[in-house]
C-alpha cells in the first residue's frame, strides 16, 4: 500500500488541499482520502500531522529559494542584490508572497521546522550579503532573523484579513473577512476611542504598503544599531 504514494506525493496534494480546506481542515485522512489510499498508509511517511507541516513548510521555503539560488553563480542574475538591504527585502518580500500563496500560509509556516538542508544554501548567501558589508556573523543573524520573523508575523495578519491565497495583486474586495469592516469599526469605537478607530485603517488598510513601511523601519533599524559604525 505505501509504495503507491511517496513522500512528495503527500505533500504536494497536502497543499493543494490546503487552498481548499485551511489549516484546520487539513487532515492525514482527507489527504488520504484525495490520494485514494487508506489512512495508514501515510503514516510510512509522516508519523503525524506536526511532521507533514514541518516537510510543507520546507516545501513552501524550497520553492521559494529555489529561484533564488538559480541567480547564483558566474554569469546568473543575482536575485538577491548587491547590498544586505536589498537581501533583506528581496527575500522577506518573496518569502510573504510565497505564503500568501497558501491558505494559512503563515501558520503553517510558523513554529515549524526544516526537514532537510535546502534551506542552508539560500541562508548563506542571505548572510554573506551582511558579513560582505562588514558586519559581525552575530549580528549579521540578528537582523536577518528579525525580519524574518517579522514577514510571517505580518502574513498570519494578513490571511486572517484576506483569508483566500493568492498574491496580493490578485485580493478580491469581497473575499475580505467581514470582521475587519473598517467603517463599522470606526463606528463602534469612534466616539470613545477616535485614535483607536483611525489606527485600524493603518492596521488592515493598505496591507502592501504597511508590509513594506515595516520593513524599512527595520532595515533603519538595522542600519542604526547593527551596521559597521553604528552606535549600536
Amino acid at each position: 500500500m505505501a509504495s503507491r504514494i511517496d513522500r512528495k506525493r503527500v505533500v504536494d496534494t497536502a497543499l493543494r488541499l490546503l487552498n481548499d480546506v485551511g489549516l484546520d481542515g487539513l487532515t492525514l485522512r482527507r489527504i488520504a482520502k484525495e490520494l485514494n489510499v487508506q489512512a495508514p498508509a501515510l503514516y510510512w511517511h509522516f508519523r503525524n500531522k506536526q511532521e507533514l507541516l514541518d516537510e510543507m513548510a520546507t516545501e513552501m521555503f524550497r520553492r521559494m529559494s529555489e529561484r533564488f539560488m538559480a541567480g547564483e553563480g558566474d554569469g546568473a542574475p543575482d536575485l538577491l542584490g548587491a547590498t544586505w538591504q536589498d537581501a533583506l527585502h528581496v527575500t522577506c518580500s518573496a518569502l510573504r508572497r510565497e505564503l500568501l500563496g497558501h491558505r494559512d500560509g503563515g501558520k503553517v509556516f510558523s513554529g515549524t521546522r526544516m526537514t532537510d538542508q535546502s534551506y542552508a544554501a539560500p541562508l548563506d548567501a542571505i548572510l554573506h550579503r551582511f558579513t560582505d558589508a562588514g558586519f559581525t556573523l552575530p549580528d549579521a543573524v540578528h537582523a536577518w532573523w528579525t525580519a524574518y520573523n517579522y514577514t510571517i508575523g505580518v502574513v498570519i495578519e494578513e490571511q486572517s484579513v484576506y483569508p483566500e491565497p493568492g498574491a496580493p495583486e490578485q485580493r478580491r474586495p469581497e473575499s475580505r473577512d467581514p470582521a475587519y469592516d473598517l467603517d463599522d469599526r470606526e463606528r463602534r469605537i469612534g466616539a470613545t476611542y477616535p485614535l483607536a478607530a483611525r489606527a485600524g485603517r493603518v492596521f488592515f488598510g493598505d496591507l502592501d504598503d504597511g508590509f513594506d513601511k515595516g520593513l524599512r523601519i527595520i532595515v533603519a533599524g538595522v542600519a542604526a544599531t547593527l551596521a559597521p559604525g553604528a552606535g549600536g
